[in-house]
């Protein structure tokens, strides 16, 4: 109670104070003419004294009555004014006197479990523009850059006198570049005889008294200072020598100058092909103060070149490509590791040998290049053969306009026979199209330079269009992307190219299984017939992804062979497969639906949280995300083909948001956020599963995912996109958990309900073939056991023949099984 007394008394006279302190040692006095000075210091007095008198007219000393009463306040009952009253009436009756005694007891043990009070030192209903904090910062600022001695050079400030009172003094200063974030020195305060001070430092010193009484002498400049008595002096100290004040008050330092280091970079690893064919090169930069900036210089290393086709003639002058090098957003550049990511596919120079350059800069403009690193253009490749040739040819159209007929006579002979070779129509017409185009321009000798770049844009676009293709139908983009896997294995792929082919693999056997889901639907009863009449082997879902997983582990540890295997045993399979309905069931269960939901509205959040980093990335780095786009196309979230983020900011939005710019990003991520958190409370009320562990758990991590998705809401709607992408990450979590808990309720309701939706067992229960054949090793779908098992196997292969072709004439029967037939009796 006394500390608070003098807070709610004092408060101004303290905030007056600290605020005279502050001015003081910060030396304000010396920057304004002596008699302001006095001035401010009778208005400064006045105002202590008055608030020190009115804080004395408010200061109550606390009584024992009032402390009692304070205490007395925080327990329930006031016990404390209860044991301090008297029995009014009834004192004459026993059973009233017993009744008072036991009513204070009670009080006397609520007393003595009282707790000392906690004062109240809250000023703010009598400061409300908190003055005091303000003048408790100026002190500590003062505190920190100021001088507590500087107070007393307000006594020799004396009207009329004040050269003759204050005598000859000298301050001075020590002020770093700006660049290097060090503190000011004051000379005054530095009592080490050498100082270590950066190159370019500014050195300021004031001389007070009759002129000639100080000098200064220092050897830090080209021509030095000798004996110079000016009142004040300013030089900037670019070499190590001697600073020396001669007079009453002198001092001598030696100065110790520390020369900025130059920057220092260098690659960091060796350049790669991503997936989608964007150049991967890491780097690493250092300086003592920060690097400032960086860029890459990519020429073409023409000796390197092996000049053979298409490259033996002289190439066509081009500019030499120059980049920016990535910098930190955040954090410290004094060290660190970046990568840099551009997409070079469509540049002439892909796959050739080129030199990349990097260089650096600091602050102070000083610049360093390092050794040229060697290596071939990171570029996409093309594992389709034709596609291939078709981007060979434009490299050596856009090599040499001399090149332009020879170009024309190999496609020309590329494709001569187009049944077997082109897949589709579309892409043999274009090449049509580009070879009349060229021969024409070639013939006539007009072929410029602005219709090289237009035949060379039509070939890659042919050659895209050959590489992935516009197959409508499922099976054949499955094969397709098999073939192209294929190829990938004999080329020698990376890994990043692996991880992209497995990717349009999963892509196009899911859509297969779909599309014989739908078949299955549609002929139910034929095949739920044949069912009954043979034996088969059902797969699940996961089952097909451990396959796909095994063959990509395989080719990333390099056993092509295995691999290979895999993959023919893996397209047989599903050639051959077909969907069979359950029993009673027909299309997808609701677990099934629900998980499909969930990993939507999973894919469309992470594309989410990609929009919202790339406009986080262009707040801190206005121009950068269009001057990117090149390079990182195709990455998740983007206008690409992703990798697992195909939401509203993947594969559906990113043209939008990429032709739209930056303009009302703020508001349209929030609606979308807010339309995804309507969608997610949506799938919560049909989530299955409910009265389960493993069903609450996920209802659990959905609730928790809802919340951190109204939380991203809230702040994308304040533009706070780093505490928006945090929140998001959390929702993306929980939606992971969820997801989780989810397929073990579903797995635990399989459990409990064996031989529901199975015709002839479950693959995973019996794990035998149609043959009773137990699986190979390795994850092969192929067996180790010996086929040649009996004692007359040709009798029993001649039945097996006869019974194909038998089952081959019943028409009646589905037409996806009679096209398995057919193709056993081709194969056998």
């Amino acid at each position: 109670m006394l500390a608070e007394q003098v807070m709610r008394a004092f408060w101004p006279f303290f905030s007056i104070l600290m605020a005279l302190l502050a001015a003081l040692m910060l030396g304000l006095q010396d920057l304004v003419r002596i008699e302001t000075v006095w001035v401010c210091a009778g208005i400064g007095s006045l105002a202590l004294i008055t608030t020190a008198i009115l804080g004395i007219r408010r200061f109550h000393v606390p009584t024992r009555a009032a402390a009692l009463v304070r205490l007395d306040e925080t327990l329930p009952g006031r016990p404390i004014q209860a044991l301090m009253d008297d029995q009014a009436i009834g004192t004459m009756d026993a059973d009233s006197v017993a009744l008072w005694h036991a009513h204070q007891a009670r009080m006397a043990e609520r007393a003595s479990k009282a707790d000392p009070v906690k004062p109240d030192l809250r000023l703010a209903s009598h400061d409300p523009y908190a003055l005091r904090y303000a003048a408790l910062l100026a002190l500590v600022v003062a505190a920190l850059f100021g001088s507590f001695w500087r107070i007393g050079s307000v006594a020799d400030m004396t009207p009329g006198t004040a050269q003759a009172g204050q005598g000859p003094t000298w301050e001075g200063w020590v002020e770093p570049p700006r660049y290097t974030g060090l503190p000011t020195l004051y000379l005054a305060d530095q009592t080490d005889p050498t100082l270590t001070v950066p190159k370019g430092s500014r050195i300021t010193l004031r001389f007070y008294g009759e002129i000639g009484a100080h000098s200064l002498t220092e050897t830090t400049t080209p021509l030095g200072t000798e004996a110079a008595t000016e009142p004040e002096q300013d030089f900037v100290a670019d070499r190590s020598g001697q600073l020396r004040i001669d007079g009453p008050a002198g001092r001598d330092w030696a100065l110790n100058i520390l020369a900025d280091a130059a920057p220092q970079i260098e690659v960091a690893g060796s350049a790669e092909s991503e997936a989608g064919g964007q150049m991967k090169l890491p780097f690493t930069a250092a300086d003592d103060y920060g690097i400032v900036s960086g860029s890459a210089r990519i020429e073409l290393n023409l000796p390197a070149v092996n000049r053979e086709f298409g490259l033996a003639t002289e190439p066509e002058p081009r500019e030499i490509i120059t980049v920016e090098l990535p910098m930190p957003i955040t954090g410290d550049r004094t060290e660190f590791t970046e990568d840099l990511i551009e997409d070079y596919s469509q540049h002439p120079w892909a796959h050739l040998p080129v030199k990349i350059t990097l260089m650096a800069a600091d602050a102070a403009d000083q610049e360093t290049i390092a050794e040229p690193y060697l290596t071939e253009l990171p570029a996409r490749r093309f594992f389709d053969p034709l596609a291939a040739a078709v981007a060979e040819q434009r490299r050596d159209l856009l090599w040499s306009r001399e090149n332009a007929l020879r170009v024309a006579q190999l496609l020309r002979a590329v494709s001569h026979l187009p049944e077997d070779l082109f897949r589709s129509d579309t892409a043999y017409l274009r090449l049509r199209v580009i070879l009349r185009r060229l021969e024409t321009f070639d013939q006539f000798g007009a072929l410029n330079l602005k219709q090289q770049e237009e035949i060379a844009q039509a070939l890659w676009d042919l050659a895209v269009l050959i590489e992935d293709g516009t197959l409508a139908d499922a099976l054949e983009r499955m094969r397709r992307a098999q073939e192209r896997l294929t190829e990938a294995m004999q080329n020698g792929a990376s890994d990043e190219e692996i991880a992209e082919l497995m990717q349009e693999l999963r892509e196009a056997t899911q859509d297969y299984m779909q599309q014989l889901q739908r078949l299955a639907q549609e002929n139910g009863d034929s095949q739920n017939q044949q069912g009954q009449n043979g034996e088969t082997l059902q797969m699940t879902q996961d089952d097909l992804q451990r396959m796909m997983d095994r063959i990509q582990e395989l080719m990333e540890q390099g056993r092509m062979a295995e691999a290979q295997q895999a993959l023919e045993e893996f397209q047989q399979m599903m050639e051959n497969m077909r969907v069979t309905q359950g029993q009673g069931e027909g299309g997808q269960s609701e677990g099934q639906q629900a998980m499909e939901g969930l990993a939507e509205t999973l894919r469309e959040q992470q594309g989410l949280s990609d929009q919202a980093f790339r406009d986080l990335q262009e707040q801190f780095n206005p121009g950068a995300q269009a001057g990117e786009s090149q390079g990182n196309e195709g990455q998740s979230g983007g206008q690409g083909r992703g990798q697992s983020h195909e939401g509203q900011g993947g594969r559906g939005q990113g043209q939008d948001q990429a032709g739209d710019g930056q303009q009302g990003q703020g508001g349209s991520l929030a609606d979308r956020q807010q339309a995804l958190r309507d969608e997610l409370s949506r799938q919560e009320q049909g989530l299955p599963g409910g009265g389960t562990p493993e069903g609450d758990a996920a209802r659990e991590a959905l609730g928790r995912a809802g919340r951190a998705m109204d939380e991203a809401e809230g702040a994308l709607r304040s533009d706070d996109l780093a505490e928006a992408i945090d929140r998001q990450s959390e929702a993306m979590e929980a939606l992971r958990e969820g997801m989780r808990s989810l397929g073990e309720a579903m797995a635990q309701n399989q459990q409990n309900q064996p031989g529901q939706g199975t015709e002839a067992g479950d693959m995973q229960a019996n794990n035998r073939d149609p043959l009773g054949r137990a699986p190979g090793s390795a994850g092969s779908i192929s067996t180790d056991d010996n086929l040649l098992q009996g004692e007359d196997v040709y009798r029993r292969a001649r039945e097996l023949l006869d019974e194909i072709r038998r089952r081959t004439g019943e028409q009646e029967r589905p037409q996806i099984e009679l096209e398995y037939l057919k193709r056993l009796l081709e194969r056998f």
